[in-house]
Formats: structure tokens, sequence, C-alpha cells
């Protein structure tokens, strides 16, 4: 492996892996609160509109990222909407991801028990005031390992984006590799990148389980 030109093109490298960081966790926040959204409006009884979320979901759980993305990217102006590469890049990553996202808080709202939601009824608590203060919170600990594998493996759909040209790490890698013909070089200093990337994410997950679950070590 040629050190020297990896340190050549490492402000290239580090450039596009900024925009990869960025994207992802953009694309992550939407995801996250397109997710919560759709879960919530599941819980309506309202036959047509759990079919429609039905749907969504399934659209976009079915059909792979790349697919997605090229409809978003170059069938959008087909309708009027033209977006430039790294909002359609983090658009299609929050869409794709909503789907996942939604049916983890889903599994978390069915896997509160039946007896602490009675419990919060019986005391006079609105079914609002019980999806926030009983639900949502057991959800949530219920969600967060599904949520950080989900957050991982985001973050290595990113490299889908170099497709239509977001100057990520995959395209920076690219580049090097078409310039200097040496694509071992620019393909391990990308994994290496997205080894950081995961290293960091799984970290900090495991200190959020701990923190969210404290609750559950308390003696009754």
């Amino acid at each position: 492996m040629n050190l020297a030109l990896v340190w050549h093109y490492a402000p290239s490298l580090i450039s596009g892996f900024g925009v990869t960081v960025l994207c992802w966790a953009v694309g992550s926040i939407v995801g996250l609160a397109l997710g919560i959204v759709i879960a919530l409006a599941s819980e309506i009884r309202l036959a047509p509109l759990r079919w429609l979320l039905r749907v969504y979901i399934e659209i976009f759980r079915g059909t792979p990222f790349l697919m997605q993305l090229f409809i978003l990217y170059n069938g959008g102006p087909f309708i009027g909407l033209k977006l430039a590469a790294t909002t359609a890049g983090v658009l299609g990553l929050g869409l794709y991801s909503s789907a996942y996202y939604a049916e983890i808080f889903r599994g978390g709202f069915a896997s509160v028990p039946r007896g602490q939601i009675e419990a919060a009824m019986s005391i006079g608590m609105t079914p609002l005031s019980t999806l926030l203060r009983v639900r949502f919170p057991a959800a949530l600990v219920a969600a967060v390992p599904p949520i950080v594998n989900t957050l991982i493996v985001m973050s290595k759909e990113t490299v889908v984006l170099s497709i239509i040209t977001v100057p990520e790490l995959m395209y920076q890698v690219q580049t090097m590799a078409a310039e200097t013909f040496t694509a071992f070089d620019a393909i391990f200093a990308m994994a290496v990148f997205y080894w950081l990337l995961v290293e960091v994410v799984s970290r900090l997950g495991r200190r959020l389980e701990k923190r969210v679950t404290l609750f559950l070590a308390r003696p009754a």
C-alpha cells in the first residue's frame, strides 16, 4: 500500500467522508422523524390510512435503494421536482430508512404490556397522555438496539449516493482510483473511514442503550 499516495489524496478523502457523514446524519434524522410519525399514525383505527401506510412501508422496504434514488433524482424533473444531487441523496436516505424505523417503532409499541396501558387508563390518563408517558418511553427502550443497527446499515448505504454524483467518500475514492490506477489503496482507505464511523456509532449506541435501560435494573 502506497501511504504517500493516500496522504496526497487525504484532503479529498476527508472532504468526501464529511459529506458522507452529513448525508447519513441528516438522512437518519429525517428517517427517524418520519418513522415515528408513520408508527403513530398507524395507531389510528382508520382502515384506509393504515392501508396507505402499509403500502408505503412495503414499497420502500421491498425495492432496492439504488432504484429509489434513480427515480427520485432522474425521474423527479418529469413531475417538476428538481433536486440537487446531495439533497436528493439525503431525502432518498430519509425516505428509505423511514420504512424500517416505522416498523421498529411499531414493534416497540406492540411490546408494551397491556397491563401498563390498562393501569394508565384506570387512573384517568387520556389516550394521548398514555401514549406519550407510558407507551412511547417503553417502546423507545425496546427500539434502541434495532435503531442503532439500522443506523449502522444506513451509514454503509451511503456508498450508493456516488451514482448520482454526490461528492461523498465513494465518489472521491472512485476519482482517486481512476487518476492513479491503484484501486486497492483507494478502497482500503475507504474501508478505514467506514470502519471508524461504524465503530463510533456502535460505541455511542451501546452507551445509549445502557442509559435508557437503567430504570429496568431498579428494584421493584
